[in-house]
């Protein structure tokens, strides 16, 4: 990354509407979110309800800037500047109304959402924008819940967040040009690409990912292959840099599972009918990377990577 795009950047925020952005939920997505906005000039209020785990996202905002640092991707003084513009809170109460834009990145379920942006919409500003990080979750159910449709959009990043370029920026129903715009230029201050897209399920990185990753599960399921074998065809004879089911792990075969059911819901398709092998992991709890097995063994330290003793 460009020191001096980055000083630009800043300097550009001065010109745009949005200067205080809170980030709700402190997990891998919340803390990548948190991360690069505050490394962009925002200042940036952090909330979740537990205070080791918004401890655990400073730790793991540290580290990730030390590396950048290591690949004279920035400067010390970078470093320092974007941990000062990070502040933490266990009351959304406590930021949330003084925020020009919140971006919501909690758990991907629709009752949590619910809540969150339900009391949302009664603390924050009538101006401030209310975007939801889900990868799946319709945009304008959860606008429905709010006084302000126009105001509520998608911006779906993508893990990790402080390397990966693309942003989907899902429109609802109502969403309104100028919120959309807006989300827009915030999107490039970021260095991130974004991509407007419409609100159906899935939205487009996960309507066409999620069926290729069911199918692999499928492939492994029907006994045509093993694990390491059908990511190595994957990687070797399509050019992707990570196996569909490492991938899953990586991503959490939890979240995954969750996203078949919106777009098997939402199309009512067969084609999009969870593999009942990736619902019975979920149900045992290989989870994939974040439970330390899934089609692969996580284990801390390891740089190898090994097959699930249950696929062997």
């Amino acid at each position: 990354m460009d020191i001096l795009k980055i000083d630009n950047l800043q300097t550009n925020l001065s010109k745009m509407s949005v200067k205080k952005i809170t980030v709700i939920g402190s997990g891998t997505m919340g803390n990548g979110i948190a991360h690069v906005c505050a490394q962009f000039g925002y200042e940036v209020s952090l909330a979740d309800i537990s205070q080791p785990a918004l401890d655990k996202a400073i730790q793991t905002i540290t580290k990730n800037l030390d590396r950048q640092v290591q690949k004279n991707a920035i400067t010390e003084e970078v470093k320092s500047q974007t941990l000062q513009n990070i502040k933490t809170f266990t009351d959304i109460n406590d930021c949330a109304p003084s925020s020009d834009l919140v971006i919501e990145a909690a758990s991907e379920d629709f009752n949590i959402k619910q809540k969150i942006f339900k009391q949302l919409d009664e603390i924050c500003a009538p101006h401030c924008i209310l975007a939801s990080n889900t990868s799946s979750i319709s945009i304008t159910k959860i606008a429905a819940i709010t006084k302000r449709a126009d105001k509520v959009i998608g911006m779906h990043f993508m893990n990790p967040v402080p390397v990966m370029k693309l942003i989907e920026v899902i429109r609802g129903y109502a969403t309104s040009r100028e919120t959309t715009d807006l989300i827009f230029e915030v999107s490039k201050t970021l260095q991130k690409i974004p991509v407007e897209v419409n609100d159906y399920p899935g939205f487009v990185a996960n309507r066409i990912l999620m069926p290729m990753i069911n199918e692999a599960i499928y492939t492994l399921f029907e006994s045509v292959s093993g694990v390491r074998e059908i990511d190595t065809v994957m990687k070797l004879g399509m050019a992707h840099p990570m196996g569909p089911l490492q991938l899953a792990d990586f991503i959490g075969l939890d979240v995954c599972l969750a996203i078949l059911k919106v777009l098997h819901d939402g199309f009512g398709n067969p084609k999009y009918a969870p593999c009942p092998l990736l619902v019975n992991m979920v149900t045992a709890g290989y989870l994939g990377v974040k439970s330390g097995e899934g089609f692969y063994r996580y284990e801390a330290g390891s740089k190898e990577l090994v097959v699930s003793g249950m696929f062997k």
